[in-house]
C-alpha cells in the first residue's frame, strides 16, 4: 500500500492499531494526537522499529489553523496526502437532562468540528483518487441511555459523510465506519462488567471487539479494491444492529 495516510487521534486505542497495521502493509502514516505526546511517539516507535514509516504530528482537529498545519506539515514531510482517517473523538455519557452545555460543546467541537475541519482541508489537498473514512459508531441505531448527545454527535458525522461523497469529485470516495462495542479505553473506562457483558451479548459472537477488527476493515476501505463504495456507513458490530 503504497499510500500516505493521516489518522486522527491515533496514539492508542483503535486509532493506534489502524496506524500499526497500515504500515505493516506499507503506507506512510501520520499519527495525529492532540495531548497523548507520549503515547503518540511510542505508537511511532513501534512503528518504525517493525520497518514502517510514520511520523507524528500535534494538532487539536477542532481548532481549524492546527488541521490546517496538520495537513500542511504531512505535505512537506510526505509530498501528499492519499488517505484521511477521522478518528479522533470523544466520548461522554450521562443522561441528556444531566449534560451540561460544555459536555454539549466538547463532543460536538471535537466529533463534529473536528470532522468539519479535515474535510474542509481535504478538498483541496488530498490527492486526486484519494479515499476518506470517517468514524462513527454503532451507537448511532441504538436508543442507549446516557448516549444521546454522542450518537448525535456521529449521526452528524454520518450524514456529513453522505453528503460530501457527493461534493468532493476528483475521484475520492468518503465512507464511514460505525464500530460496536471494542475493547479500548475509552470504551472500558467507568463502565461495570455487568454493563460490558450485556452488549458484548448483543452480537453474534458474544463478545467484544478487539481494536485489530476494526482496523482490518479499516485497511480494506483505505485500499484501492474499496474505491466502487462511496457514500456509505459500514457496521462494523458482529450482526449488533
Amino acid at each position: 500500500m503504497d499510500k500516505v495516510i493521516i489518522i486522527t487521534g491515533a496514539s492508542r486505542g483503535i486509532g493506534k492499531e489502524i496506524a500499526v497495521l497500515l504500515a505493516k502493509e506499507g503506507a506512510r502514516v501520520v499519527v495525529n494526537y492532540s495531548s497523548s505526546a507520549k503515547e503518540a511517539e511510542e505508537t511511532v516507535l513501534q512503528i518504525n522499529n517493525a520497518g514502517g514509516k510514520a511520523l507524528a504530528i500535534q494538532a487539536d482537529v477542532s481548532q481549524k489553523d492546527q488541521v490546517k498545519g496538520l495537513f500542511d506539515k504531512t505535505i512537506q514531510h510526505y509530498g501528499k496526502v492519499d488517505v484521511l482517517i477521522n478518528n479522533a473523538g470523544v466520548l461522554v455519557t450521562k443522561a441528556l437532562k444531566d449534560n451540561t452545555e460544555e459536555d454539549f460543546t466538547k463532543l460536538f467541537d471535537i466529533n463534529v468540528k473536528g470532522v468539519f475541519h479535515t474535510l474542509k482541508e481535504a478538498s483541496e489537498k488530498l490527492a486526486d483518487n484519494g479515499i476518506i473514512i470517517n468514524v462513527s459508531s454503532s451507537t448511532v441505531k441504538l436508543m442507549l441511555p446516557s448516549y444521546a448527545l454522542y450518537s448525535a454527535s456521529k449521526a452528524a458525522v454520518e450524514q456529513m459523510t453522505r453528503v460530501f461523497s457527493k461534493e468532493i469529485g476528483r475521484g475520492i470516495s468518503v465512507n464511514a465506519i460505525a464500530p460496536g462495542p471494542t475493547s479500548t479505553e475509552l470504551f472500558l473506562n467507568g463502565k461495570s462488567e455487568e454493563f460490558i457483558q450485556k452488549l458484548a451479548g448483543m452480537n453474534a459472537f458474544n463478545r467484544l471487539a478487539d481494536p485489530i477488527d476494526i482496523a482490518r476493515v479499516v485497511l480494506f476501505l483505505a485500499s484501492d479494491d474499496s474505491k466502487w463504495i462511496s457514500g456509505q456507513v459500514i457496521g462494523a458490530n458482529g450482526a449488533m444492529v
